[in-house]
């Protein structure tokens, strides 16, 4: 029947630690009550809190839920989010954490954020039979005189089990004793502790000491015992127990007591005289860590402190005292040692969530952070006051409990500050007040809200022409003070025409640099400015971009000759100047016309002649290009005169050309024939031959033409002798393409008035002769030419494509001879 009932017991005792895991119970809005027994394996499932709270796994882990500990440094239970569930995380050993106390719990706090939840939860730890009952020495000594009477009481050593409950002390047995009973009672608070009876009296002649083995047992499952040997010694009567001043002593310890500080004093006094009387003091008993903290002066009964205490480690320590006289009678007394709380402990800051960087464009009043604040003082000294520094965009907000929203308070700019360093401090209310602090680093991340500057507003470049294709012309920087790929910039060109071509064939532009670079030669005569539009772009999303206007100036370079208008460039046709044989000295004979493509001193023309067949007949202006007469023409002058111009532009270097004017003196057109040997000699032509045959037959002509002549110059009488002074008229055709006219240069006025006569043209033309002398002016375009249908000496006018060119001079009248 034993057996069958502890059986029944123990099954019972199984479906009660079953029940307590298995029980839970709601404790107001969103709080949590579990039942666990202690020594649980790590690991092991506490309950289904995702169930609890209505929630599903997801949710839980999304909401990032956490427990927070109340005061305690270890963390006994852990949330595995995967599961959902609240599993051990560290032994539980309810001895160490609640001592003596029948109700051991420990109390969380489960934070859910998004939004912010707080549920209390409250774990009951249930106490496992893990603890065996023990005495506090292995052997207790009795001295009991031999005058005692039958059914005399004497005290034994309280055994201490750890366990409390059912699982503490519930029975002494005492074994091999002939002379002693065994009587257990109980304590005001629920312990045992027994005492020997004397049933058969002692005989000390017949034996001087007892021994008897005392075993104390816990009824825990599996049952459990401790035992200790009694050594009793018959002595003489002693019949007085030491008597304490008070049963129980009540002190107050303030924490972190010094080593060596008396907690108290007790005191036990024995009716007794001599050895009989004389007490001395021990701790009955103690618990392990209360025996680390105290210690007993076994003469004066002091306690004193001989290690660290703490409050929040544990806030009260209950010890028994045991007053012992020289026979070994002992009464016992209970010291409870009451903690005090010492402010020393600053707050602590524990940072729960981060938003880390924070983006520039955030709004003001975006939470970014939340803060807890604990401290393990109690009372007035755990109320703790939060602040952060001024003059930053952010501030704290109260939450629930002890939590704290960091929010910011104002728009962040990225180009401005980077980063915020903001220190939480954290003061309570204690006297002397503590406090501690703690640094978040926040730094702002970037959002592409500036566009590209240009570090000028408009760019100018100056090119000089016939440049090197490749060649850099300008750079273009723009700044952007985004980061990185928000702040790297990009540059290209803005689609548009120069000339109606695409700027893309003039300019290409480095997109990293920014460097422009030609793409081809420029020319200064086809162009000489244009603009293109640059584009800055960063690398951003959406980019944003800047543009900017580059004025591109192409310089010019002294390559182009200068060109000869007048006399026409030798061809197929060489132009000849009538010179009168009356001029003087100073008189204008021809002028030399020229131009230069270039421009500035590149166009600057000078004359000069370098070759003449008198050198001392004529000069030529340095800068007009005017060849005038240096002294009066005689008549032994040659009437042949060939002039080599040279003309030179002001470049460096300098480009010129020559040119040759063949100049006639004779006032006379019957002298003309000779013009063709002239023509000859110039140009040392291989057609001799040839020319020979031709005047062969001009001269079966001459007479006709002398006749001619005569007649023209007998009707002419009457009219003005022309002296010839004058510049050459050029037609148009002459002008080179994009020509403009600029004054000292060399080139014509246009308000020149001029005369047309006829001279030779090519080198197989026929001789024209020109009828009597009109005033009209010939336009500048036409030559004179004498008509295929009309016999008479009237002249037409064609175009400057065919084969007769045209002498064009200034007239000046003369008084008729």
């Amino acid at each position: 029947m034993a057996r069958m009932g502890m059986k029944i017991i123990s099954f019972f005792d199984v479906l009660r630690c079953l029940a307590s895991l298995l029980f839970f119970v709601g404790t107001g809005l969103g709080d949590l009550s579990y039942s666990i027994p202690e020594e649980l394996n790590v690991g092991s499932v506490i309950a289904d809190i995702a169930k609890d709270l209505g929630l599903d796994v997801h949710g839980l882990s999304h909401r990032k839920a956490r427990l927070d500990s109340d005061g305690s440094s270890k963390r006994f239970c852990d949330v595995d989010l995967q599961a959902g569930s609240l599993t051990i995380s560290e032994r539980i050993d309810r001895e160490e954490l609640c001592g003596a106390k029948t109700a051991c719990s420990l109390k969380y706090e489960l934070v859910l954020e998004s939004p912010l939840e707080l549920h209390a939860i409250t774990l009951q730890i249930e106490d496992v039979n893990d603890n065996t009952p023990k005495f506090l020495n292995d052997k207790v000594k009795l001295e009991i005189r031999e005058s005692a009477i039958k059914g005399a009481r004497f005290p034994l050593p309280e055994a201490h089990d750890s366990d409390v409950g059912r699982n503490g002390i519930q029975n002494y047995k005492l074994d091999n004793s002939d002379h002693f009973a065994l009587a257990v009672h109980s304590n005001s608070d629920g312990g045992k502790y027994s005492e020997l009876i004397l049933e058969n009296e002692l005989d000390r002649e017949n034996e001087e000491e007892v021994r008897v083995s005392l075993s104390a047992i816990d009824g825990g499952t599996p049952q459990r015992s401790g035992t200790v040997e009694i050594h009793v010694t018959v002595m003489d009567a002693n019949d007085n127990l030491p008597v304490f001043s008070q049963p129980v002593y009540e002190v107050s310890l303030a924490e972190n007591a010094p080593s060596g500080t008396v907690v108290a004093t007790v005191s036990a006094t024995d009716a007794d005289e001599g050895a009989y009387g004389e007490v001395t003091y021990e701790f009955s008993r103690i618990s392990d860590k209360a025996a680390r903290l105290f210690t007993i002066d076994s003469l004066s009964g002091e306690i004193k402190v001989i290690g660290p205490v703490d409050y929040e480690e544990k806030h009260e320590y209950e010890l028994r005292v045991q007053a012992k006289d020289g026979a070994g009678l002992a009464s016992n007394a209970k010291v409870i040692i009451e903690i005090s709380d010492v402010n020393d402990n600053a707050p602590l800051i524990f940072v729960k969530s981060l938003n880390n960087p924070i983006p520039e464009d955030t709004t003001p009043g975006t939470e970014v952070g939340i803060i807890n604040v604990q401290d393990k003082d109690s009372e007035g000294n755990r109320q703790v006051r939060c602040s952060i520094q001024e003059n930053i965009p952010f501030k704290l907000n109260p939450s629930v409990k002890n939590y704290y929203s960091l929010v910011t308070t104002a728009e962040l700019d990225r180009e401005q500050l980077t980063q915020y360093n903001i220190t939480i401090t954290a003061t309570d209310e204690g006297n002397p007040p503590l406090s501690s602090s703690k640094t978040m680093y926040f730094s702002v991340s970037d959002v592409n809200d500036n566009a590209p500057v240009f570090v000028e507003q408009s760019y100018s470049a100056y090119v000089t022409e016939n440049n090197k294709p490749g060649s850099s012309v300008c750079s273009v920087t723009a700044r952007d003070p985004d980061w990185r790929q928000n702040g790297t910039v990009f540059y290209s060109l803005l689609p548009s025409e120069v000339n109606g071509v695409p700027v893309s064939s003039y300019l290409s532009i480095n997109g990293d640099t920014g460097m422009i670079h030609a793409v081809r030669p420029f020319d200064y005569e086809q162009f000489r400015s244009f603009k293109v539009q640059v584009v800055a772009r960063d690398n951003g999303s959406p980019p944003l971009s800047s543009n900017v206007t580059v004025s591109v100036f192409i310089t010019d370079e002294n390559d182009n000759s200068p060109q000869i208008l007048y006399p026409t460039p030798e061809g197929n046709s060489f132009m000849t100047e009538m010179v009168p044989k009356a001029a003087l000295s100073g008189s204008l004979v021809s002028k030399v016309i020229a131009v230069d493509a270039d421009s500035g001193q590149n166009a600057w023309l000078s004359y000069q002649i370098v070759k003449s067949t008198d050198p001392g007949l004529f000069t030529i202006g340095l800068h007009s290009g005017e060849i005038r007469a240096q002294r009066d023409i005689s008549e032994s002058d040659s009437m042949k005169q060939n002039l080599v111009i040279s003309v030179k532009d002001n470049g460096q270097p300098s480009l010129s050309t020559t040119c040759a004017v063949y100049l006639l003196i004779s006032d006379n057109f019957a002298e003309v024939p000779e013009l063709k040997d002239m023509s000859y000699e110039e140009n040392n032509s291989k057609l001799t031959s040839y020319l020979i045959i031709a005047l062969v037959s001009v001269s079966t002509f001459f007479l006709t033409f002398i006749v001619l002549i005569m007649s023209v110059r007998f009707c002419c009488k009457t009219k003005p002798r022309l002296l010839f002074d004058g510049a050459v008229a050029i037609p148009s055709a002459y002008l080179p393409p994009h020509y403009a006219e600029v004054d000292g240069t060399g080139t014509l006025r246009s308000t020149y008035n001029y005369d047309a006569y006829m001279t030779t043209g090519s080198r197989t033309s026929d001789f024209k002769f020109v009828r009597a002398y009109n005033d009209n002016i010939l336009s500048a375009g036409n030559t004179l030419k004498k008509s295929s249908h009309d016999n008479s000496d009237c002249i037409n006018f064609f175009d400057n494509g065919s084969k007769y060119s045209t002498l064009v001079r200034e007239t000046f009248l003369l008084p008729s001879q």
